[in-house]
């Protein structure tokens, strides 16, 4: 079976739970205690969504990061 390759986000939140997507596969992510727990699942849960959804993916490349610094408005 042909090997399909995706990016894949990783963020820590404020609880220190790592959170994991994939951008291609929209509504498919997960969290864990730990980057390996989270890559392990992140794996499962692309597999899952691609096994419903019948391997269609959002065609996306992915480019890099970017820090954006913006002001607030106050009320």
């Amino acid at each position: 079976m042909k090997q399909l390759k995706y990016s894949v986000v990783i963020e820590r939140d404020e609880d220190g739970l790592y959170v994991a997507s994939i951008p291609e596969l929209p509504g498919c992510h997960t969290q864990a205690r730990s980057l390996d727990e989270v890559t392990s699942r992140i794996k499962e849960a692309a597999e899952l969504y691609l096994e419903a959804t019948g391997f269609e993916a959002t065609k996306t490349e992915f480019v890099g990061i970017q820090i954006l610094e913006v002001s607030p408005h106050e009320p």
